[in-house]
């Protein structure tokens, strides 16, 4: 009998054991609402002009415009406000809270497209693009940009959910629609019928655009022969995926510049509803700053 007390006692600490470490594990992991806890701290610790408050990993790294700098430079000398609009992009397979965000710098409004990487709670990667004027945007419409729109915070229901792979398989039909030019219906690009595109506050395709825009799927768009992507994040829950794109050269932005943007697809039910983009002028083929991460072209 003492025996088999014994060996219920030691079964009982086991599990007890087991489901500790379960626990322990699980809070380790950073959900959704703890990237986005991420985000804000960055925020608030930009305008605050302290980076010593963030919880950066030892190895971090920050980069402004593919250039690697110290954190505490570039934006955060200037900002000043962080205004409402701020549309998050949470990756929590793989520990990426990214979001496009208007910031005040010296009381101006720029926009910030941002990256952080979160690892065992600490943040290892920064990645921002600053875009502060037309000059350097190519299109600058940013006092429109005002609060999160509707259509890219449409929670997916169950039956329109894809899969992290269908995913960023349909958002690839984008790339892949610009390299040969003409319009998206070219690839078959699965748009909803009232999927529309916004760049730097610019309404450019569906209800609002110029004439001959009101279609995504059929407004005349040149080709980008050149143009490259890179997997930047993917909101699994929201529907939501995020590519950095190179357009290539097409000498439309001055000689030897190219757009870079840090692009967003809202896509459920097996369509891209909506197009949503933070644009930067670059030099022509300008590394991104993050080498380990892998560059593809459309096929």
């Amino acid at each position: 009998m003492k025996r088999a007390l014994s060996l219920a006692c030691l079964f009982l600490l086991s599990v007890t054991a087991h489901a500790q470490n379960r626990g322990t594990a699980s809070s380790d992991t950073c959900d959704r609402e703890c990237l986005r806890g991420f985000i804000t701290q960055y925020l608030d610790a930009m305008i605050a002009h302290n980076p010593k408050t963030l919880p950066t990993a030892a190895t971090a790294r920050f980069t402004e415009d593919t250039k690697t700098l110290p954190l505490g430079e570039g934006l955060w000398k200037g900002a000043s406000k962080i205004r409402p609009y701020r549309q998050d992009f949470l990756d929590v397979r793989e520990g990426v809270a990214a979001s496009h965000v208007v910031v005040e710098e010296n009381g101006m409004p720029v926009m910030l497209a941002l990256r952080l990487k979160i690892a065992d709670r600490k943040i290892t990667e920064i990645e921002t693009m600053v875009t502060r004027s037309k000059a350097e945007g190519a299109i600058f419409d940013i006092e429109k940009l005002t609060t999160p729109h509707a259509a890219m915070n449409v929670v997916p229901d169950a039956s329109q959910r894809m899969s992290r792979a269908e995913l960023i398989r349909i958002a690839e039909f984008y790339p892949a629609g610009l390299k040969v030019g003409g319009n998206f219906d070219a690839v078959y690009a699965p748009f909803a019928p009232d999927a529309y595109r916004i760049e730097n506050g610019t309404t450019t395709a569906g209800v609002g655009a110029r004439a001959g825009s009101e279609n995504i799927r059929t407004q005349r768009i040149m080709a980008h022969p050149d143009v490259s992507y890179r997997l930047a994040a993917v909101d699994e829950e929201m529907g939501i995926v995020l590519f950095r794109l190179d357009f290539g050269n097409t000498n439309s932005y001055g000689p030897g510049n190219a757009l870079t943007t840090f692009e967003a697809f809202k896509i459920y039910g097996g369509q891209i509803h909506a197009v949503e983009a933070f644009i930067d002028i670059m030099p022509e083929n300008t590394p991104s700053g993050w080498p380990n991460y892998e560059v593809k072209k459309p096929k």
